[in-house]
């Protein structure tokens, strides 16, 4: 039995090793966040600006973005989102008046999660530019932007939203392949051990007749 023991405790081992190697990649399934918005979260600003964004750590998705900027009980976001590399931003339409301003964005992380929020911020004139300016403009020209700590507030429900149903992250194929070597390991190590075990208990087994 003393044979047996070390490779029970290999087969442990091994068994150790393949739940490591699968649950490594719950980290990598963290959302997306976001890291500043333009104008900043409760920030007063000269006039209503042509557009507002929000910049977060990785590149969101194109598709499911919404961005609403309502003031006086009416929203003055003008046409869709526009994902501009890490920034998701929404034009405002002529006319806005001045005053405070609520912005609700929703849009898809890049491991393909909705995630959402709130900021605000006040004008202290309404807006005298037109909403489309130059292709490609940042926003970021016509107001200040904010760090972290003002990046807005995240709305209720953020982290159990479902996964988006046309868009996913490459499967993690390496780990995978991992966890089967361990497996097979184990395998590989109990068959070896039943073996030692049904010689060791008939040790006259392969001694042959005389």
């Amino acid at each position: 039995m003393r044979t047996i023991r070390p490779l029970l405790a290999a087969v442990v081992a091994a068994l150790a090793f393949a739940s490591a190697l699968l649950f490594s990649a719950a980290p990598a399934s963290a959302h997306d966040v976001a890291e500043s918005t333009a104008p900043a979260n409760g920030a007063s600003v000269a006039e209503v600006p042509a557009s507002v964004s929000i910049t977060f750590n990785n590149r969101p998705l194109a598709i499911g973005s919404g961005v609403t900027v309502t003031a006086g009980g009416e929203n003055w976001a003008d046409g869709p989102v526009e994902i501009i590399d890490n920034q998701a931003v929404q034009k405002l339409r002529e006319g806005a008046p001045a005053g405070e301003y609520t912005v609700v964005w929703r849009v898809v992380s890049s491991d393909s999660h909705p995630i959402e929020g709130t900021f605000t911020f006040t004008a202290a004139a309404g807006s005298t530019t037109t909403a489309s300016g130059p292709a490609g403009a940042s926003p970021s020209a016509s107001a200040p932007s904010a760090a972290v700590p003002t990046a807005g507030t995240a709305a209720p429900g953020t982290g159990a939203s479902e996964p988006a149903a046309d868009a996913s992250q490459p499967f993690p194929w390496s780990i995978v392949g991992l966890a089967v070597v361990a497996v097979g390991l184990v395998i590989y190590l109990a068959v070896t051990a039943r073996k030692k075990l049904a010689a060791s208990n008939d040790p006259e087994g392969d001694t042959p007749a005389e």
